[in-house]
């Protein structure tokens, strides 16, 4: 059988698509953007039929009518990080939580430790061979499409067919469905001028000829915007956004100078424009691959002079990073970040950076505090970080001494706080 003919054998309404769905099954969903509306629509809509069914995503991006505290016990969402969609469930208890490093996230499936009875995901259309592109989220989709008992797409002409290890065969896939709206578009968040100071600090502490992986939020991007007029970086990282197509219609990002990969852009997910996903279809300068590639500290330090820029919500004295929750509630998640921190600590000439505001709350709560608030959650712990950045200087961590650490820290801090800082650690025996 061709394999039009099977694509038209697959080929089917929604309803079909959802009658893959078994009581008690797993469903596994790419990251951001990869998600499939049609048939995240329509499972929330039936889903009253279900009963046990979870959805598993690292970051929903739409709030689902299935994402629901009434409905839990029919469908129920499985968090592997918090974003806007799925916060409140998470912090209310009714959506659940499977901490991980994001690299760690395909073995956990292929040694079960993660169910995937179910892939649901967005697909570009196929090529005349028979194969679809998971561009905009191969991360842990691709492991899960391989022990899976049906793969469910959504094919669709905006989603890119990009190159790498992200590609789905026909025979692989169980049903599909078509659509044709638009792919969502995430603009690049607000950047003022403390993310614009944070930034400048950091940017100055890239060379020429760097590799960068670039975290999600306003301060790495803040970082982007003055790298533009840099010479011959690279691009390693997780997500491709709209502030790295800046850096390479800018001309600062070649990649000839990657000891890893050279020549090529890799990243394992998509969130930006349409200008970005366009940029993306058949592009030989840019691979997708799975997160375990990616994220895999080992071989992202192949890369001489990464350098990881990166966001947290509170540091200690020690320089423990509580970048993922609030005291006890959960707000994101680890994702990556600790993966490329180990990642430049391991690269010839790596840096890894910490960023964060000095203050919040209009500069009444220092993020620079002496011990992390009870029950946060350590995302960067106090033995793998390097250099720490706020809109007051940089603190360079790794290799010193406690007493050292508070000093360097409290310079950094917000200067209303520097005194009650010293005498906090102080009162510690740090100081």
């Amino acid at each position: 059988m061709s394999v039009q003919d099977q694509y038209q054998k697959k080929r089917g309404t929604v309803e079909d698509a959802i009658d893959q769905v078994k009581n008690g099954d797993f469903i596994i969903v790419p990251t951001g953007v990869g998600e499939p509306p049609t048939l995240l629509t329509a499972l929330s809509e039936q889903r009253r039929r279900f009963h046990g069914v979870k959805v598993g995503q690292i970051l929903a991006v739409r709030k689902y009518g299935y994402i629901d505290p009434e409905t839990v016990d029919h469908v129920r969402h499985v968090a592997f990080f918090f974003g806007g969609a799925s916060r409140a469930g998470g912090q209310q208890g009714w959506i659940d939580f499977i901490p991980s490093y994001f690299s760690e996230m395909p073995s956990l499936i292929e040694r079960n430790q993660i169910p995937a009875d179910v892939v649901f995901s967005m697909a570009s259309p196929m090529d005349s061979h028979g194969y679809f592109s998971l561009s905009l989220g191969a991360d842990y989709t691709m492991a899960a499409v391989a022990k899976a008992r049906a793969v469910v797409l959504e094919v669709n002409p905006n989603v890119p067919f990009a190159n790498g290890n992200c590609h789905v065969h026909i025979s692989q896939v169980t049903a599909l469905i078509e659509s044709s709206e638009p792919v969502l578009e995430v603009g690049l968040p607000k950047i003022g001028p403390v993310q614009v100071a944070i930034g400048k600090y950091v940017a100055d502490m890239i060379d020429d000829g760097s590799t960068l992986q670039i975290g999600y939020g306003g301060i790495p991007d803040a970082v982007v915007m003055q790298l533009t007029s840099k010479h011959d970086l690279g691009i390693h990282t997780e997500m491709i956004g709209d502030g790295i197509l800046t850096l390479v219609e800018s001309g600062a990002v070649t990649n000839r100078k990657k000891t890893y990969l050279p020549g090529k852009m890799v990243a394992t997910f998509a969130l930006g424009s349409k200008k970005l996903y366009q940029f993306m279809e058949r592009n030989p300068a840019l691979e997708i691959h799975p997160v375990d590639f990616t994220n895999d500290p080992y071989l992202a330090a192949k890369n001489d002079k990464l350098m990881a820029i990166n966001a947290t919500l509170q540091i200690d004295l020690l320089g423990q990073c509580g970048s993922e929750s609030l005291g006890h509630l959960p707000y994101s998640g680890t994702g990556g970040q600790t993966d490329f921190v180990r990642a430049a600590n391991r690269s010839r000439g790596g840096k890894a950076f910490i960023v964060l505001p000095a203050t919040a709350k209009d500069d009444t709560i220092t993020r620079i505090v002496p011990t992390l608030t009870p029950g946060t959650h350590v995302s960067t712990s106090k033995n793998d970080i390097n250099y720490v950045v706020t809109e007051f200087g940089v603190a360079q961590l790794r290799g010193k001494t406690a007493k050292q650490r508070a000093q360097e820290l409290i310079s950094i801090a917000h200067p209303d706080f520097r005194a009650e800082l010293t005498a906090a650690a102080k009162l510690m025996h740090i100081l």
